[in-house]
């Protein structure tokens, strides 16, 4: 799935704002959750997109840790830029290995398509409004103006975590994919 979206999301404008086939959606899900053999590549990417963004809220806890959820939200209110990559990097020591391999290859896929967004309509801003609910979630459900308010923080995390990604993951996460 990443390699395509890697592939195609830069082109496609509106990658991860727009939903593909609901029908299609559900097949392919049903496909994958029973171990069958899915060629993605036949398939329209806003329907990969889709799948991935439930990928990624299917994961226990959440990719970025649910435990972890008042200090991600809190990052953003630290000094200078520098202060809050460091305090970013410490926190992915805190993450599982899993967590920070799949993590590194996410955000390299969300900066190719941001690199290009004058084409896809997709800045950093826009795909962090439509991927920030998949990678974090409160421990505990609560009311939905605080939950509201806690989409914008981690939204805001996102973007900056796009942003500067190669400071926080390293120059190499523009060529995970190599020449595709």
């Amino acid at each position: 799935m990443l390699s395509l979206l890697y592939q195609e999301g830069p082109s496609t404008k509106g990658i991860f704002r727009r939903s593909g086939s609901a029908k299609t959606f559900k097949e392919l899900k049903e496909k994958l959750d029973s171990g069958a053999e899915v060629d993605l590549a036949r398939e329209s990417i806003f329907v990969t997109a889709s799948l991935f963004k439930d990928f990624l809220r299917n994961i226990p806890g959440s990719i970025l840790s649910s435990q972890l959820c008042d200090k991600w939200v809190s990052v953003l209110d630290q000094g200078n830029n520098e202060e809050k990559i460091k305090s970013i990097q410490r926190l992915i020591e805190h993450l599982p290995r899993a967590h920070v391999f799949l993590l590194r290859y996410i955000f390299g896929v969300l900066h190719a398509i941001e690199m290009r967004s004058e084409e896809n309509q997709m800045n950093a801003f826009n795909l962090a409004v439509c991927i920030a609910p998949s990678l974090l979630w409160p421990p505990v459900s609560s009311t939905p103006d605080i939950e509201s308010e806690f989409i914008k923080k981690i939204s805001g995390l996102v973007q900056f975590l796009i942003e500067n990604c190669c400071r926080i993951f390293g120059d190499e996460i523009t060529s995970l994919f190599g020449e595709i």
